[in-house]
């Protein structure tokens, strides 16, 4: 294996987290060997910054890694924009990343699965995403990994080469669809990917995900993505500034090294089947959209309050 990937993982205010992302990391096999860089954003309010210090304090603490290295931003810049920045920086630095963020549970094997992965397949342009999380798909019958054409943002990893194409401005983005590219990026509108770059436009969001898998989708690029997910995303309790209490996308951490990678650089089709029909369900019946709304209101309400 050539030099082990660094590790970009991005935190803001929630500690307890924090804390758990960071313990499951330091089980990895290859962590001792791994350089992490923690990226503390800081604080967008003064009532932020009691949370913000117990991360920091976490991050300054943190061990069992062959170097750690914490950069405190002394503003508040944003998930979006810490992001760009911090894989940016450590692209040229390194040419190549492992990204998390706070709130993903890893398997003991995630980082040999991004190492092996990115060492494979680093001179293969087409590929461009390599990503540790994947939905409880009902397809039991796929390979260990297959590619896909969406980019999935729960622990990722790339190389400087494919970073190089991602493109921030979304009308330069948005100019290049048409209607058949739209209902080929959604997954025949399947997922409200499309929704999202038009929500970003309107200024609902700020997702640099949605930005990131038009850069690689417009480019023809591929992800390599495990059929049983190495991560598991903890941030789904309304904790987190983007997310609401949601258990759809619930999984069981991988116990097994990945040790089966696809030779043939193309998308897999009983995998993009596989994937269509679990986002067309993924919302249940009547009753159960309305009970998830419901906790939805709840958290938001508990948030004000």
């Amino acid at each position: 294996m050539s030099t082990l990937a660094p590790i970009a993982l991005f935190v803001y205010n929630r500690p307890e987290h924090t804390r758990r992302t960071i313990s499951y990391l330091q089980k990895n096999l290859l962590a001792d060997e791994s350089r992490l860089f923690i990226f503390c954003d800081g604080p967008k309010t003064d009532a932020d910054n009691a949370s913000v210090q117990q991360v920091r304090e976490i991050a300054a603490q943190t061990t069992g890694f062959k170097s750690v290295k914490v950069i405190e931003r002394p503003q508040n810049l944003g998930l979006a924009n810490s992001i760009i920045s911090g894989v940016t920086h450590l692209v040229n630095d390194y040419g190549k990343v492992i990204v998390y963020e706070d709130d993903l549970l890893s398997s003991p094997y995630t980082l040999q699965f991004f190492n092996d992965a990115l060492d494979r397949y680093v001179n293969e342009d087409k590929v461009m995403h390599i990503g540790a999380y994947m939905f409880n798909l009902p397809d039991k019958t796929l390979p260990e990994t297959f590619f896909f054409r969406a980019a999935f943002s729960w622990g990722w990893a790339t190389w400087k080469r494919a970073w190089d194409n991602f493109e921030p401005d979304v009308d330069k983005l948005m100019r290049q669809f048409d209607k058949e590219k739209i209902n080929q990026f959604s997954i025949e509108h399947s997922m409200n990917f499309w929704r999202q770059m038009e929500d970003f436009k309107a200024g609902k969001n700020n997702s640099w995900a949605i930005r990131w898998y038009a850069s690689v989708f417009l480019k023809g690029g591929l992800t390599l993505n495990p059929s049983h997910s190495l991560v598991h995303n903890i941030g789904h309790d309304g904790s987190g500034t983007h997310s609401n209490i949601e258990s759809t996308y619930t999984v069981q951490i991988a116990k097994q090294p990945v040790k089966y990678f696809p030779d043939i650089i193309q998308e897999n089709i009983p995998a993009y089947n596989a994937i269509k029909y679990f986002l067309k369900n993924r919302k249940g019946s009547l009753l159960q959209r309305g009970i998830r709304l419901l906790q939805q209101l709840r958290s938001k309400y508990i948030k004000k309050n």
